[in-house]
């Protein structure tokens, strides 16, 4: 897989869950854990995004 096409799904994905979570909440359909659990996969593929930078 192409290195620059990773950066850009795992910055996708982070900000897909991100995006996911805040809408899922403003329409109260989303629970406390599985918010977590989601905001947490997000910040993982960010994390990842930015060791693979170093």
């Amino acid at each position: 897989m192409n290195k620059e096409f990773r950066k850009v799904i795992f910055k996708a994905i982070g900000l897909g869950m991100g995006v996911a979570t805040l809408v899922l909440n403003i329409m109260k359909s989303i629970g406390f854990k599985s918010a977590i659990s989601l905001l947490s996969i997000g910040l993982i593929c960010l994390a990842i995004d930015q060791l693979e930078n170093k």
